[in-house]
Order: C-alpha cells, then structure tokens, then sequence
C-alpha cells in the first residue's frame, strides 16, 4: 500500500463530505446574518488552507482565481458571500490539487515549508486533512441541528485502480 495513495483517499474523502455538506445547504443557513461566522465562509475557509498546505511552502502558493483574502480567515468581516457554485468550482480545483500535488511532495521533509508549522511535510498532510474534517463537521453539525438535514459519513476515495 503506497502512503500517498492512503492520504489522497483521505483527502479526496474529506473533500466528499465538504462537497455533501455544501450541496445540501438550504439558502437560508447559507449566509445566516445571525451565524457567527457563516456556512460559506467556514467551507471557503476549510477549501483555501487545504490549498495552501497542499503546497511546496507559502512562496509557491498561486491563490484560487476568484480568491478575496477578507474571506479566507473565520473573522466578522468576511466581504460578501461565494455562492454555492463557486464553493464547489473550488472544491473541485482542490481535488484537482489533491490529484497533482501529491504526486510531487517530498513526504519525508522535515520541514513542513511554513513557518508557523513546526513539523514535517507529512505531519503537515495529516494536520490538513484533520483541519478540513473538523470543518466539514462543523458543517454536518449545523446542517443537522439547524436545519434538520442528516448528510453521509465518506470513508474513503480510493484512487482509480485500487
């Protein structure tokens, strides 16, 4: 079993859940004026830092075309909201950064290429993928609780041929 098809099935996994969770988002939990941060700002959030850290280091880091900074951090002022079409146009370019970044990281570098990670290239995976679940569990939550929606739990995504 080769380690970076196990983290791409991981990844390609939270990346389903996310894409369930945003296809299953009524209009009205969307941009809630009463939610501390909102439904698409915590899915564009969970989609820009798995961007990023799908990168060699910060440097190499060329944002989403449609990117606004304001809305990349969970903060009050998030600018106006994505829509869900353009969540999911970046949830499928990140699966698509999935597929092609992988392939060229350099697992065992001890450096995660950012300085506000202390660890290696792989722990940096690990802690992408475990950061982009707790979001897409965010999200379950508040589907569930607020909407009375109940979406799947996505195991794996095992890469073709496996």
């Amino acid at each position: 079993m080769d380690l970076k098809d196990v983290i791409k099935s991981q990844y390609l996994a939270a990346l389903a859940m996310l894409e369930q969770a945003v296809n299953a988002c009524p209009e009205a939990l969307w941009d809630d004026p009463a939610a501390k941060n909102k439904f698409w700002q915590v899915a564009y959030h969970a989609l820009f830092y798995t961007h990023l850290y799908l990168q060699e280091s910060e440097g190499h880091f060329t944002p989403w075309p449609k990117h606004r900074e304001e809305a990349s951090s969970i903060g009050p002022e998030p600018g106006p909201a994505y829509r869900q079409e353009d969540i999911l146009e970046y949830l499928a370019f990140c699966r698509n950064e999935v597929e092609a970044r992988l392939a060229e990281l350099a697992l065992e570098g001890e450096s995660s290429g950012f300085d506000w990670l202390p660890f290696g290239k792989l722990e940096l995976q690990l802690y992408n993928i475990r950061h982009l679940q707790h979001h897409a569990g965010e999200l379950y939550e508040r589907l569930g609780t607020q909407a009375a929606i109940e979406v799947g739990w996505v195991g794996s995504k095992h890469p073709a041929g496996r």
